[in-house]
């Protein structure tokens, strides 16, 4: 069961799901368009990387879906991140709402971050998670907003290692 999504939505996720191993060896754009067919989601469409597709949920939230298996490994890693690490670190990570089975629902962030606050600020941060026992992997200008107090925040750390 889910707060955001019909019954109709997250069964069409788990078709996308079992169907998605046809894909894996497909472009990223094709896998993505396949997926997209497939969800047939009522969803604007925000973009997808090479693992994951996002929709904007016109409710402040943002669904995430898995495009494969390290998708569903992101999504899993950013569930456990958010819920296990210390409060003080949180506050840089995108808030997660809810999670199933290859998607997830977080917070949606549309601030950009300028470059002159990302270079400044971004070394800092990644101190403060290496210090928490957090590697961050991937943390481009594209994977960070600033929340409305002005915080860099992390909107996509499903590559991240704990130690």
């Amino acid at each position: 069961m889910s707060d955001f999504l019909s019954k109709k939505e997250i069964k069409s996720i788990k078709l996308w799901l079992s169907k998605m191993h046809h894909y894996k060896n497909s472009s990223k754009s094709k896998r993505a368009n396949k997926a997209k067919k497939i969800l047939n989601l009522k969803y604007k469409k925000l973009g997808n990387g090479r693992q994951r597709i996002a929709y904007d949920l016109n409710n402040g939230y943002v669904l995430k879906v898995a495009l494969t298996r390290s998708g569903i490994q992101n999504n899993k890693t950013e569930f456990k991140i958010y819920k296990h690490c210390r409060a003080g670190l949180r506050k840089y990570l995108c808030r997660v709402k809810e999670v199933g089975h290859g998607w997830i629902i977080m917070k949606k962030m549309n601030i950009e971050v300028p470059n002159k606050i990302y270079n400044k600020k971004l070394p800092k941060l990644k101190n403060k998670f290496l210090d928490a026992g957090l590697k961050p992997r991937d943390m481009g200008n594209g994977n960070v907003r600033l929340s409305k107090e002005g915080k860099i925040t992390v909107v996509d750390y499903g590559n991240f290692i704990m130690y």
